[in-house]
C-alpha cells in the first residue's frame, strides 16, 4: 500500500492542529474605536487621513490598518492608534471587541472599543505622513442622530465568455446578489461616510439598544 495513500488517521493528523481560515484571498485590517472623556463627557475620536495618502486621501476614519503576520488583532489595532498619534500602549485602555466588519472587496475589519484619556489626547503627535488632523464627536450626538443611509446593490459581473456550457446550462444562470449600506453623517464641517460611518452607527445602535434594556 502507497504510504501516501489516505485513511482516516491521516485525515486526522492533516487537520489535528490547523487553524482555519478564510477561503480565497483576503487581507485582514483593525481599527480602534476610541472614546475620550472630557468634562464629564463621552467623545469619539476620528482622524482625518492625510491628503499626500494613495488610498482615501483626506477621508474621515478610525486609528486602524493592516494587520502583520506575526502580530494579533488586538495587537494590530493598538499598535497602529500608537504610530498615527503618537501614543503610548499605556495610553490605550480597550474596553471590549465589537463586531467585526466582512467587506464584499475581500477584507475583513476587526473592531476594538477603547478609550484614550483627554490628556493622551492632547498631547498627540501625530504621524503627518498618515493623519491630517485628529478631532472629537460627541457621542450623544451620534447616539442621538440619524444618519443618511444608501442602500448599494452588490451585482456579479459575469462577462460573456463564463464557460455556461461546461455546466450544462443554456440560459444564463441566476447570480445571487448582495447589498451594502452606505451611512453618512455629518458633524460641523465634517463627513463621516463608508466603513467608518457603519462602525460608527453600529456602535450607536448597539448602545441604544443595551441602554433601553
Amino acid at each position: 500500500m502507497s504510504k501516501n495513500k489516505l485513511n482516516l488517521s491521516k485525515i486526522e493528523e492533516i487537520f489535528k492542529n490547523r487553524k482555519s481560515n478564510a477561503l480565497g484571498s483576503y487581507s485582514y485590517f483593525s481599527v480602534m474605536v476610541p472614546l475620550v472623556e472630557k468634562e464629564g463627557e463621552l467623545y469619539l475620536l476620528y482622524e482625518k487621513r492625510a491628503e499626500s495618502l494613495k488610498k482615501q486621501p483626506g477621508e474621515i476614519c478610525f486609528p486602524g490598518g493592516a494587520m502583520e503576520s506575526n502580530e494579533t488583532k488586538r495587537q494590530c489595532a493598538v499598535r497602529e492608534t500608537c504610530e498615527e498619534l503618537g501614543l503610548k500602549k499605556k495610553d490605550i485602555r480597550i474596553i471590549a471587541e465589537i463586531d467585526t466588519l466582512y467587506t464584499y472587496s475581500n477584507f475583513t475589519m476587526f473592531c476594538f472599543l477603547g478609550e484614550i484619556s483627554y490628556e493622551a489626547f492632547s498631547n498627540a503627535k501625530i504621524n503627518p505622513d498618515e493623519v491630517q488632523e485628529i478631532f472629537l464627536v460627541p457621542l450623544e450626538y451620534i447616539k442621538n442622530e440619524t444618519p443618511y443611509i444608501y442602500n448599494m446593490d452588490i451585482i456579479p459581473d459575469i462577462g460573456p465568455d463564463f464557460p455556461y456550457e461546461m455546466l450544462k446550462i443554456n440560459n444564463g444562470y441566476n447570480w445571487r446578489k448582495g447589498k451594502s449600506e452606505i451611512p453618512i453623517y455629518i458633524f460641523q464641517d465634517k463627513v463621516i461616510w463608508g466603513l467608518t460611518a457603519r462602525i460608527t452607527h453600529n456602535l450607536a445602535n448597539i448602545i441604544k439598544r443595551e441602554n433601553r434594556e
